[in-house]
């Protein structure tokens, strides 16, 4: 038997031995520490895994436990997705450490300390059966990423992407304490299910709108949705690789675990009557991130905002599934998260390798010159066609889900909606694909990144070490292997029917454990025909588009200038809105809160 806290224990504990170490500890011993205790905390998340698969795993701190359905103390409530995202968290972060052994020219124990600090962080938020505790281990998360993100501390634009980072995050985290607040002054509880309690039943008042509002937007910034998404291109085009592959496999996704997690123990028994209004706002917001990350994708020159923005994309997919509020989507959303988070990954560790050899990633100043990396060029291509689901890569069996969910509910037309943002994403990896491995056409530069990246390598650029090469091998695969799986599918889709079952979920918390119930009315969870047709179609569309975005000179004149007149001033708009100033990014925040609230309060009244 696993014990609850130790995925999270372990790693604090390892990283204030190796502070206390300090210089003492040499550089090849800091990075195996770290690999080995990343590692031990990815074999406990998957204990833990297994020992959720039937029942939640309850842990009372300090053995407080609950009286009469009060709960005297803290708890940790883990279920397999919960266990499953920190088993992620952990198994990327282990990779990361490995990729590091040769990556960095220079690297203090502080490096490996703040990675093990971020992985207990992300661990905590996910196993937290607390409100409050998930608002301190997401502010500990965030704490650490900002420290992450300007770890070029000699140099401006990581710092000046760590402010606007931790800017835009601090306002989130007064967002979501706002609404915890208005949760304990009317329930006089912190324990989600506790609050669940109190709230079912009730009609949605204001105070519970504006509650729930304001924990979603809290945790919606730090998922990177639109409109509090644009911290995301900042952060990724400065931060080290090996961090990048953390954030965007694993950081995002918390945000909508959180907002998950929340409506279905806290907020589903008083919202629950509005299921039409609720899941059409959520919708509506998981569209627009989807289509707007996905257009943003195509229109970038540097590699790491590219694939910032098609992080953004995919999260949008992810929020779909999630508005949908069935199981076999939210069964699809979680396997989503696992499959894009493993392939974009390996598609950060491998622009890592870009980065290392020739000390750039933009576009135009790679063109033709990657030609000799066979191994990278396939990584590439390939991580490219599991963005645009790509049969059998696992974004194909997960948005096949989500899109068997929605033609469930008379919503064929989201298939569209996702089948296009994948494509989006592909297509754009493609393209730089063709012009940095290939060679072929004529790349123009983009607008400048507001912050230049830097070379985070030096010397021994001529080769690429093998520990470079391996985790994002490995994680590529790890992506297409999710969908062989035996029942991956139906058995994540009772998992999701569990997590979204208040009552099964307050039970286990605060009385007597109950048996859980079996939901045989569950429909099979594999893909359709029509989902193999979208997984399919979306992958052509996503190589047809990168040869036409390649060989776009190649057009008729008349055809050329036509696209060139329509798109240039649409394309030049989203720049400017994608400014770079936090001030900016902060209004859209605030804006994104009205909005989102109004919405709610208008859908709900």
């Amino acid at each position: 038997m696993v014990p609850a806290p130790l995925p999270v224990v372990l790693p604090l504990l390892v990283a204030a031995g190796m502070t206390a170490a300090g210089r003492r500890l040499s550089r090849r011993a800091a990075d195996l520490t770290s690999i080995l205790t990343a590692g031990a905390t990815t074999a406990l998340c998957a204990g833990l895994v297994v020992q959720s698969a039937h029942h939640y795993v309850v842990y009372w701190f300090g053995g407080w436990k609950p009286e009469h359905g009060i709960a005297l103390g803290i708890a940790f409530v883990v279920g397999p997705f919960g266990a499953g995202l920190a088993g992620l968290a952990a198994l990327l972060i282990t990779l990361a450490h490995v990729y590091s052994w040769r990556y960095f020219e220079a690297v203090g124990t502080l490096y490996h300390v703040l990675m093990l600090v971020f992985l207990a962080a992300m661990a905590g938020f996910c196993l937290s059966g607390d409100v409050f505790n998930m608002f301190v281990f997401f502010e500990l998360m965030s704490v650490s990423a900002f420290a992450l993100t300007g770890y070029l501390i000699e140099e401006s634009g990581p710092l000046q992407g760590a402010l606007n980072f931790a800017i835009t995050v601090s306002v989130a985290a007064f967002l979501m304490l706002s609404g915890i607040g208005l949760l304990y002054g009317r329930t006089g509880a912190l324990n989600l299910a506790q609050i669940g309690d109190a709230l079912a039943g009730k009609k949605p008042d204001g105070l519970v709108i504006a509650a729930f509002v304001l924990v979603s937007s809290g945790l919606l910034v730090k998922s990177a949705s639109v409109p509090f998404h644009f911290w995301l291109a900042d952060v990724e085009s400065v931060a080290p690789n090996p961090v990048c592959a953390v954030f965007s496999g694993a950081m995002v996704t918390l945000g909508v675990y959180g907002v998950g997690r929340v409506y279905w123990a806290v907020f589903e028994g008083s919202l629950g009557s509005h299921r039409a209004e609720v899941r059409g706002v959520l919708l509506g917001l998981g569209v627009v991130t989807a289509l707007l990350g996905g257009v943003m994708s195509l229109l970038q020159s540097q590699l790491k905002r590219l694939l910032a923005f098609s992080t953004i994309a995919h999260v949008g997919i992810a929020i779909i599934g999630l508005s949908l509020l069935s199981p076999l989507a939210t069964a699809g959303a979680a396997l989503y998260a696992l499959a894009h988070g493993t392939a974009k990954a390996s598609l950060f560790l491998s622009t890592g390798v870009l980065a290392h050899r020739f000390g750039t990633v933009w576009e135009d100043e790679l063109h033709g010159r990657a030609r000799r990396l066979r191994l990278a060029a396939a990584l590439f291509a390939l991580g490219a066609l599991a963005l645009s689901g790509l049969p059998p890569f696992g974004t194909f069996l997960s948005k096949g889900l989500i899109d068997d969910a929605a033609r469930q509910a008379s919503l064929g037309w989201v298939g569209g909606v996702t089948a296009l943002a994948s494509a989006l994403t592909g297509a754009a990896v493609l393209r730089f694909a063709a012009h940095a491995f290939l060679g072929w056409g004529v790349p123009e530069r983009g607008a400048p990144s507001p912050h230049e990246e830097e070379a985070e390598t030096r010397g021994e650029r001529w080769r690429t070490p093998a520990v470079m090469a391996v985790p994002a091998c490995a994680l590529l695969v790890l992506s297409a292997a999710i969908t062989f799986v035996p029942g991956i599918g139906r058995g994540a889709e009772s998992v999701a029917a569990r997590f979204q079952d208040r009552g099964v979920y307050a039970s286990q918390v605060l009385h007597v454990p109950a048996p859980i119930p079996a939901h045989h009315h569950l429909e099979p969870a594999s893909p359709s025909a029509s989902a193999v047709e979208s997984g399919l179609g979306s992958s052509v569309l996503a190589v047809l588009l990168a040869a036409a975005l390649v060989g776009r000179r190649r057009l008729p004149r008349g055809l050329g200038t036509r696209l060139a007149h329509v798109l240039r001033p649409h394309s030049s708009l989203l720049h400017s809105v994608h400014s770079g100033l936090v001030g900016d990014y902060v209004a859209w925040l605030v804006f994104g809160v009205a909005a989102l609230g109004g919405l709610f309060a208008l859908a709900l009244r």
